[in-house]
């Protein structure tokens, strides 16, 4: 059997980023006893020089595309409507806030180490998504890291410290040198780009070509 490395450049901010992943989800399903994937996620930050308060999300959209709220609104449930169909609770997605979310980076860097960080990146998407918290709150990376088997204590640690903090910042910069400007990103065996939350099928293909290649080469 192939074996595909996927690098999936996400940030737990992104919406685009919990609907790609349930895509690649179906994708594997497809693939089930034909590809071996290992799946690495990369760290990137959609709001960097957010404060710690952060911003209502769509006072943040408006301000960032130069639309209307009304426009923005209706961008975000449809969003919303293709996330619920593929399972997903984005029930708090309007009430959340733009973030920064460079704390839950460095809690899902030490989550990796632990084989937790899917686990953990799921919840913190359903933490913001479907309940509207901050998931760069170090309460909230201690709950949701319990909620998946991780030591909540360490989590919080991780999260009021700086922790961490070189080896997300390296991967950050790494990816952005690779090209990856917006986020979903799907690095395939280093080799292969494919930008955003792609249908399950353009996946499939995209996994079956770098395996034949694997094969081949």
């Amino acid at each position: 059997m192939q074996k595909v490395r996927i690098d999936l450049v996400s940030d737990v901010a992104c919406p685009w980023c919990a609907v790609g992943y349930r895509r690649l989800e179906q994708a594997l399903e497809v693939l089930a006893g034909e590809i071996e994937i290992e799946l690495v996620w990369q760290p990137f930050e959609l709001n960097r020089d957010m404060p710690p308060e952060g911003e209502p999300i769509l006072e943040h959209l408006c301000r960032k595309y130069g639309k209307d709220a009304a426009t923005m609104e209706q961008s975000q449930r449809e969003i919303m409507a293709a996330a619920e169909a593929l399972g997903l609770n984005f029930r708090g997605a309007l009430e959340r806030r733009a973030n920064n979310t460079f704390a839950a980076h460095r809690v899902l860097a030490w989550a990796g180490t632990q084989h937790q960080e899917t686990a953990l990146q799921l919840a913190l998407f359903e933490a913001y998504f479907g309940e509207a918290k901050n998931p760069a709150d170090p309460l909230v990376l201690r709950e949701k890291a319990i909620e998946v088997g991780l030591d909540g204590d360490t989590a919080e640690a991780i999260a009021r410290s700086d922790q961490y903090a070189e080896e997300v910042r390296e991967a950050e910069q790494r990816f952005m040198d690779m090209g990856v400007s917006a986020v979903p990103g799907f690095i395939l065996d280093g080799r292969y780009l494919i930008s955003g939350a792609q249908p399950a099928d353009v996946l499939v293909d995209a996994l079956r070509q770098v395996a034949e290649e694997n094969a081949s080469g």
